[in-house]
């Protein structure tokens, strides 16, 4: 149950109109990395978590909940960097609020123009926010459906990097505005997507094992080989020697790509090198693995009279 309280999370402040800043802010209302797609993203993610991990719907439904207040935010700011847009469009007249703002017609057409990157401002929501990206693009669902994978690690992953871009964008979206109180908002946005990340870090640390993401093991006989596709350069470093990050495996520098898969008959041959893992190993720990999560969704996962709400209603405060 959503309850709106009409105050924002963050009292967002506007020093004057700045119908080109409000342009590139849309960016952040119905872009790819803005509030609607992450609150969407882990809202739909949630579900599946519901059962096998109730503290992380837990987490999913508060972080995409705020990611709502942080879209009406968003939008409340962009809606008064367009003051004046709306009462210009029903006055023709150059002596209007917002021809004074723009000084006139030399002005209104450098306005004009700007405004035709994103024209729904002046021709269809005439002087307010639009679900579309700085360039007028539509929002579509497109830029989280692959972000819902049925399995939480994989899932905490992606909202890991979603909250880092959102992050630079607001980043980006600084450096093209001198309004105080419209750097103060941005800068608090920025900062939830930091909490954000901390957050989903945490929740993905806080499930054991997690690497590899899913359930199946990795084949010791590829998961520490580096070949060396670049003709005429060896560059090394921490991704192709010494031990690999999360196996701790010796990561093994293929030189020759080519001489190699030859010789080992396009890696059918291949013997696992630098690790102690071995493929009737890694089979066994597949079976364990995968029994563990069956059953452990299983457990938590009823299937007849089932209700999604488990609390007492007596216990609820009005």
């Amino acid at each position: 149950m959503f309850y709106h309280v009409k105050e924002l999370q963050f009292n967002a402040r506007v020093s004057r109109p700045d119908p080109a800043f409000a342009t590139m802010l849309l960016e952040q209302f119905g872009g790819p990395n803005g509030e609607l797609a992450a609150a969407m993203r882990y809202f739909t993610q949630a579900f599946g978590a519901k059962n096998p991990f109730p503290d992380k719907y837990d987490l999913l439904m508060d972080i995409a909940t705020e990611e709502f207040s942080h879209l009406e935010i968003v939008g409340a700011t962009i809606q008064m960097l367009l003051s004046g847009v709306n009462g210009a469009l029903k006055d023709a007249a150059d002596s209007a609020e917002i021809m004074q703002l723009l000084d006139g017609k030399t002005a209104r057409d450098s306005f004009i123009h700007k405004a035709m990157v994103a024209p729904q401002f002046l021709t269809s929501t005439g002087g307010g926010p639009a679900l579309t990206n700085a360039q007028g693009v539509p929002w579509t669902a497109a830029y989280i459906n692959g972000d819902a994978n049925g399995d939480l690690t994989v899932d905490l992953r992606s909202d890991i990097a979603a909250e880092s871009r959102a992050k630079i964008t607001y980043e980006y979206l600084l450096q093209f505005t001198d309004d105080p109180y419209v750097k103060e908002t941005l800068n608090f946005l920025m900062t939830r997507e930091v909490a954000h990340f901390q957050m989903f870090q945490a929740a993905l640390d806080s499930i054991q094992p997690n690497f590899p993401p899913g359930v199946l093991q990795s084949d010791p006989r590829y998961s520490n080989l580096y070949f060396n596709m670049s003709n005429g350069s060896e560059v090394r470093g921490p991704w192709n020697e010494g031990p690999s990050s999360q196996f701790g495996e010796s990561w093994q520098y293929i030189e020759d790509p080519v001489k190699h898969v030859l010789e080992t008959n396009g890696l059918l041959d291949c013997e696992p090198v630098g690790t102690d893992r071995r493929p009737e190993t890694v089979a066994e720990q597949d079976a364990i693995l995968s029994k563990m999560r069956s059953e452990e969704i299983k457990a938590a996962t009823p299937m007849t009279d089932m209700k999604w709400s488990n609390e007492d209603p007596a216990s609820i405060n009005p």
